[in-house]
């Protein structure tokens, strides 16, 4: 009952959210696309998850522990942890600002609802800060203390935001996590006829492929995006990769790896071989969901 009353207070900030994300996220890809390796570095392809998603933990630890040191009157570490966690606010702010500009539909006006929130907690808290630090040592603080307990519950509030557009909406999970098992098997294609250097769509038993041949080697890859389920079937070729039309995630052909965000995940790859009776048959290479990490087989040629 509690979930679906938040929810239809998330809801109902939707009006104003909307407009205002569409807003930000027309800037922030004018100036994450003219820096790529920043943006890269930012969504954590290097890491392989969100780098927004590991910064968060330190604000949110470190102003709780504010919290709980104003409430024993441990004025010095109060002040200390609220300096790392307004740290701590910043920098996940620049980190999931990336993952903002990346963000399409639901998704992106509650991430507004989110990112609005949360700055709003950083200001208050910034006034907490100020009035701890200009206060002569022994003064009361009791205003200061109210201002950080305000600040806290709007973080907080932020952070139910957080978690909805994570684990309801999905936004920077893979795609793959849940959609395979622990064997695979070779299933031939339905397609026969594969044009040179051009994405194919294809289907091997339930699950859609993006097929490509390159003179007498044919590579397949799983047709959703694993950042947002982009079709892949409809990118485009650059430089051995295979670019996402929605959001420019590009995937090694050969190994399925990303080699450039905003994917922070692997895409599923298939070995390929030539078929009895002709045509192909594709077997799932078995990497971690995510993340492949085996060595390349050999490609088959046709």
């Amino acid at each position: 009952m509690i979930g679906r009353l938040l929810l239809r207070i998330l809801r109902s900030q939707y009006g104003w959210a909307r407009p205002f994300g569409d807003f930000n996220v027309r800037w922030l890809r004018a100036v994450f696309g003219a820096m790529p390796p920043v943006a890269d570095l930012l969504h954590g392809k290097w890491l392989g998850h969100s780098v927004h998603a590991v910064i968060t933990d330190l604000p949110l630890g470190a102003l709780s522990l504010t919290v709980l040191f104003d409430f024993l009157n441990q004025r010095q570490a109060a002040d200390i942890s609220m300096v790392v966690g307004v740290l701590g606010m910043v920098a996940a702010a620049v980190a999931g600002l990336a993952d903002y500009s990346d963000t399409d539909d639901d998704a992106r006006t509650a991430a507004t609802v989110h990112g609005t929130l949360m700055v709003l907690s950083l200001l208050v808290y910034l006034v907490s800060l100020w009035l701890r630090l200009t206060a002569p040592v022994d003064a009361d603080r009791t205003v200061a203390i109210v201002t950080q307990l305000i600040a806290y519950s709007i973080m907080l509030a932020g952070a139910y935001v957080g978690g909805e557009l994570v684990y309801t909406l999905g936004n920077m999970v893979n795609r793959h996590a849940w959609r395979f098992g622990t064997k695979s098997e070779w299933i031939k294609l339905d397609v026969t006829d594969l044009p040179e250097n051009k994405p194919t769509p294809a289907k091997a038993g339930a699950q859609q492929l993006v097929v490509v041949r390159s003179g007498d080697t044919v590579y397949a890859l799983h047709a959703q995006c694993a950042h947002a389920g982009g079709p892949l079937p409809s990118g485009k070729l650059v430089d051995g990769c295979i670019e996402c039309p929605w959001h420019g995630s590009r995937f090694d052909l050969a190994t399925g790896r990303r080699t450039r965000g905003p994917s922070t995940f692997d895409q599923p790859r298939y070995q390929v071989r030539a078929a009895d009776g002709g045509g192909w048959e594709v077997k799932r290479v078995l990497d971690p969901a995510g993340q492949n990490i085996a060595s390349a087989a050999a490609p088959r040629s046709t």
